[in-house]
């Protein structure tokens, strides 16, 4: 799961909580005890819900079916893909406009963590979150991410395939989100 996934599962929590959700791909390391308690708790549970995810078979057979020789970045752009069609699928939602202006919010209001430092202000100018709903967005925020790491873009090279494999991914998708949703105890398939 990528940011607004993480958001809507939280949605409901403090904003520190939500901000640890939001944050934790910067955060390193397992001690937490310099952050304050409730943000300690967003990224203890961002990192649970990622273990789970990677960890669910629909993620497994759709790694499986990315390319060999990009299969080890697969885990990013998924992540990515499914906010995608998280937010292609609740785009105009009040409750998606509410859970966005919220992260926009606290992120401009607050400094990441300094591998994230740079992304979020552009993350929020640029309106990600909702930008995903396009999948065109989608696929040049990935490569973007992509040119991030060092080597040749990976995750620029898995573009072709997720296009290709769209709706199999989609149904993948389909099987996750509802039972993620029920693994963390949540009652509607969307909020």
């Amino acid at each position: 799961m990528n940011f607004l996934a993480h958001a809507w599962l939280v949605s409901a929590g403090s904003d520190d909580f939500l901000y640890g959700n939001l944050i934790a791909d910067g955060v390193k390391g397992r001690d937490l005890s310099d952050w304050p308690a409730a943000i300690a708790q967003g990224v203890r549970h961002h990192r649970r819900v990622d273990a789970w995810v990677d960890s669910h078979p629909s993620v497994a057979n759709a790694r499986r079916r990315a390319p060999v020789a990009q299969r080890r970045y697969a885990g990013i752009a998924l992540d990515m893909l499914w906010d995608h069609f998280l937010a292609r699928d609740t785009a105009g939602q009040t409750d998606q406009n509410a859970i966005v202006e919220r992260c926009y919010r606290l992120l401009s209001a607050r400094s990441a963590p300094n591998r994230l430092a740079t992304m979020m202000p552009v993350l929020v100018e640029q309106d990600w979150l909702r930008g995903y709903a396009d999948f065109d967005f989608t696929c040049r925020a990935i490569a973007g991410i992509g040119r991030r790491l060092s080597g040749p873009n990976q995750l620029a090279a898995l573009v072709p395939w997720l296009d290709d494999d769209y709706q199999a991914l989609e149904k993948d998708f389909q099987t996750l989100w509802p039972a993620l949703l029920a693994e963390l105890g949540h009652t509607d398939p969307l909020p």
